[in-house]
């Protein structure tokens, strides 16, 4: 496997290796120690599953007490895959990331704990499995308006976006609780 910096170096594009014939193709999507490789040291507790139609925009969530890293892959479509980073001590605080991810492409996308996290469905229906360093906890779950101004993400929006009622009322970034 490969772990390929974006623009905010902790973020990592994950490529695996790919084993290919004429029956088909096989590639290990994750192993223990396989990012601690590449520096990274994690323990996944729960892993998620997600079906988005075409168009939808997801996020940016986060959880504030217990932030969870995600090791995100999309099995079926593309999806546009944002990561902003809430970590004030960090030289990168307040910017974002976004890469496209496919099932085409089988590549991954590391978020490390202190980002919020979204996507916007390209290419769907989309399905997204996540795999997560902390438990879901709903009473710590925090929500950062996609559309803020202050973060101006560069959605590759080709519609108005499906957007949930949740995510449709979150806080502005200016208002947001941050990490350490």
């Amino acid at each position: 496997m490969k772990a390929i910096p974006t623009s905010i170096p902790d973020v990592l594009l994950v490529e695996p290796e790919i084993i290919g014939d004429e029956r088909g193709f096989f590639m290990e999507t994750w192993r223990r120690g396989g990012l601690a490789e590449h520096g990274v040291e994690v323990d996944f507790v729960q892993d998620n599953f997600s079906r988005s139609l075409t168009g939808t925009l997801r996020g940016l969530h986060y959880q504030l007490r217990r932030p969870q890293g995600k090791l995100v892959r999309v099995t079926r479509g593309a999806i546009f895959d944002v990561a902003v980073d809430l970590r004030r001590s960090s030289p990168s605080f307040g910017q974002w990331v976004g890469q496209r991810l496919s099932a085409d492409e089988k590549r991954a996308l590391w978020i490390p704990p202190g980002f919020c996290h979204g996507f916007y469905v390209t290419s769907g229906p989309a399905d997204v499995q996540y795999k997560c360093t902390e438990f879901y906890a709903p009473e710590d779950d925090r929500c950062i308006l996609w559309k803020d101004t202050e973060l101006a993400i560069d959605w590759p929006l080709a519609r108005t976006p499906l957007v949930s009622e949740r995510d449709r009322q979150a806080m502005p970034f200016a208002d947001a609780e941050y990490y350490p």
